[in-house]
């Protein structure tokens, strides 16, 4: 009995010895409820499957004993966003606790189905399953690099399918402003128009930006905006020059200019390289301040979700004690608009910290120069914590030497094995996982500018944060071993080029061939 490939690893999967279910175009869709839920859930299981097999099943009916039959329904009694799938030859029925949960198993389903040649089927199996964390995350930088809304959409349809519940948006960077301030237009006028390599800039508009929300609401996912700071600003110079000190240009950052062939940071001039840590805001000046609370106040009120991202990394041009003073002045800012602050780890160890700031630990699966402690200071504030190691889920860095996309400053080349052999509670000494909120696979705009570039750079290694933040630890169920995922994950290989997504065939993975498609029915 071959084992359905199924990504991120399910909590409890028992395969059975019956007769698998056959999927057709006469089999029906049955909803137990026409809640909202479960019309959204049915909708993307026809989407799916249409893709995927090119059978086109029928608008969903009322519950009856029809057979055979797909069952969606809200009658799952498990803890938020777990489901329940179980399958025999006369139907399927996926139970969610809630509607993301539905949502889930909608994509459980759908990487069930294979096909021989009795055509396409799902193996007769029950499976219980339940997310480890509450927060699984994905990152676009979308400074260096602006990415439309279209561009944006995809890549929630995307992680939403692995699972993900949270797109964390990079939106301002020493390259660029990319979200529209009511209160501070000259933002988008001035600032928004350069990218690395000039290349072109642009900017979220307030429609925009709530268009993105909506999306991915319906996929079950909250939108985290950051904006950077004190660092990562020199795109607000072009603005509002009087809020920024001069860049400090350091030895680093000129060996790093005469490589790529980029000028050298000047205050009020775009910078269209790729280093970091020059510029700062002026910590000691109230206006930074009040530009701040217009900014913040006017991102939460377009943001439903929790969080407000305020950066806080690579500050190499700030003096330590004005850090301090900037992240304890902006961590409150951010609660004062109702939302918690979340802070890259060098926060960590700030004394005015607001408390329950959520910290995002960037280092490595291997801690370096201290950043353990400083990602433990916001445990001790009572938050907690995020795990993004650049050495494993740091989807912007290379998979193949040879590969023009992507860096290689997180410890070289990045595997798939090493993306997905690291342990989430092994990570940070003195965390547990009570104080972890979840994991999350940041993706840098430096080298991307297309959706092709986020395919080849994000796929298969994406799969490997999905089951980190998903799925039991590693190694506590046999598929959570690096065998049995570079085995699922070839399996989905046909499921992914049927959606149009443009992975990187690595070669550390068991490949599907791929599989022709017939459309069967006309049902739409």
């Amino acid at each position: 009995m071959s084992q359905p490939c199924l990504v991120p690893a399910p909590a409890r999967l028992t395969l059975d010895e019956g007769s698998p279910f056959l999927l057709a175009s006469d089999v029906a869709l049955v909803m137990t409820t026409d809640a909202a839920g479960v019309a959204d859930a049915a909708a993307e299981l026809r989407r799916l499957i249409a893709a995927r097999t090119g059978i086109r099943l029928a608008a969903p009916t009322p519950a009856n004993g029809q057979e055979p039959h797909l069952r969606l329904s809200l009658e799952h009694d498990g803890p938020a966003e777990s489901y329940r799938l179980s399958s025999d030859a006369g139907a399927v029925h996926v139970a969610g606790a809630d509607a993301a949960g539905l949502f889930y198993g909608v994509q459980t389903l759908v990487q069930a189905i294979t096909t021989d040649a009795s055509g396409w089927r799902i193996a007769a199996m029950e499976i219980e399953d339940t997310p480890r964390f509450a927060y699984r995350g994905v990152m676009l930088d979308v400074a260096r690099h602006f990415l439309d809304v279209a561009t944006v959409c995809g890549y929630i349809d995307r992680a939403a399918g692995l699972k993900f519940n949270a797109l964390h948006l990079h939106l301002t960077d020493d390259q660029g402003w990319r979200i529209q301030m009511h209160s501070r237009p000259r933002l988008t006028e001035k600032s928004a128009t350069s990218s690395v390599g000039a290349d072109g800039g642009g900017f979220y508009t307030h429609e925009d930006y709530r268009a993105i929300v909506a999306y991915a609401g319906r996929h079950h996912m909250i939108v985290v905006p950051e904006i950077d700071g004190p660092s990562h600003t020199h795109a607000i110079s072009l603005a509002y020059p009087e809020l920024c000190a001069p860049p400090v240009v350091s030895a680093q950052l000129r060996r790093q200019s005469e490589e790529d062939g980029s000028a050298l940071p000047l205050g009020g001039v775009a910078y269209e390289g790729i280093g970091v840590g020059f510029s700062s805001l002026r910590i000691r000046d109230e206006a930074t301040y009040t530009f701040l609370a217009d900014v913040l106040t006017e991102l939460a009120a377009l943001t439903p979700g929790p969080y407000l991202h305020i950066g806080g990394d690579e500050a190499l041009g700030t003096d330590a004690e004005d850090y301090d003073r900037y992240i304890a002045r902006v961590s409150r800012l951010v609660a004062e608009t109702g939302k918690t602050a979340i802070a890259w780890h060098e926060a960590g160890v700030c004394g005015g910290l607001a408390e329950g700031t959520i910290g995002q630990y960037w280092g490595f699966v291997s801690p370096t120069d201290g950043m353990d402690e400083k990602t433990r200071g916001f445990v001790r504030r009572g938050g907690r914590v995020i795990l993004s190691p650049a050495d494993a889920i740091y989807l912007d860095m290379k998979f193949d030497p040879d590969s023009p996309l992507g860096l290689t400053w997180a410890r070289g080349v990045t595997s798939a094995r090493r993306s997905y052999e690291w342990e989430p509670t092994a990570v940070i000494d003195g965390i547990d996982q009570a104080q972890i909120l979840g994991v999350e696979a940041p993706l840098w705009s430096e080298t991307v500018r297309t959706s092709a570039d986020i395919d080849a750079l994000a796929f298969p290694r994406i799969a490997a944060a999905a089951e980190a933040a998903w799925s039991p630890a590693l190694g506590a169920l046999p598929l959570r071993t690096w065998e049995s995922f570079r085995a699922r994950v070839g399996g989905l290989g046909p499921l992914w080029r049927s959606l149009g997504i443009r992975f990187t065939a690595l070669s550390e993975i068991d490949w599907t061939p791929a599989e022709p498609i017939t459309v069967q029915g006309d049902n739409t």
